[in-house]
């Protein structure tokens, strides 16, 4: 594939421009990063959960725009299978479409309770329990695709979609301090020990904070 440019949002917050920018990593494209200003009222609107639709990241290449995270995940798959995107396995890969599909349209009170700051920590952090219900489904999800695998990544021994759909919650699980059982601790360390992964949280933690809202004092 090559080159092309990826929108995104803030590198701080944006669950899902990170999520975008590794479906680019795993797929091997290079892009171009344009990072959107913190004062575009549709990059706010979406940072702050306000927004219903997520426009952001959007990728353009060879002449393609394609925005949603999910879209642009069956783009690059579709653009080379062989890169890994979605597993080889039809069985896996279905399984795989569908946890991210879950990712994707739900979890509502974990994104609302526990918003994405790299920056941030807060030990001892009490979840209510709307988002320990969300908590708990996604470490099932884990489980069982740990148990199935063998690991370390969702789907083997390389990270596919499903592992760049939940990284955001990995950083979230780290920020507000939940505690998980080894298997998923094991699993959140190798997401957050990812090169891309630290790659982003590098320039996160660079990054100037214009959006002071999202900077909640718990």
């Amino acid at each position: 594939m090559g080159r092309a440019k990826l929108t995104i949002n803030s590198r701080n917050y944006g669950a899902w421009s990170l999520r975008g920018w590794l479906l680019c990593r795993i797929a091997g494209l290079d892009v171009d990063e344009e990072v959107l200003p913190s004062d575009d009222p549709s990059t706010r609107a979406e940072l702050l959960l306000l927004s219903p639709s997520f426009r952001v990241p959007c990728l353009m290449h060879d002449g393609v725009t394609v925005w949603d995270t999910l879209a642009i995940g069956e783009y690059l798959h579709e653009g080379d299978p062989a890169a890994g995107v979605l597993p080889a396995d039809p069985v896996a890969r279905a399984h795989c479409r569908s946890i991210c599909g879950e990712m994707h349209a739900g979890f509502a009170n974990l994104r609302s309770a526990l918003p994405m700051n790299l920056r941030a920590r807060h030990p001892g952090f009490q979840v209510w329990a709307g988002a320990r219900a969300d908590v708990d489904r996604v470490v099932t999800i884990w489980r069982e695709c740990l148990a199935a695998s063998g690991g370390p990544y969702l789907f083997g021994a390389e990270p596919t979609m499903a592992d760049a759909m939940y990284a955001p919650v990995c950083a979230r699980f780290v920020t507000y301090d939940v505690q998980l059982d080894p298997a998923c601790a094991a699993y959140r360390d190798t997401i957050m020990a990812w090169p891309a992964m630290k790659e982003w949280i590098a320039a996160a933690l660079a990054e100037p904070d214009d959006l002071e809202e999202l900077d909640v004092e718990f």
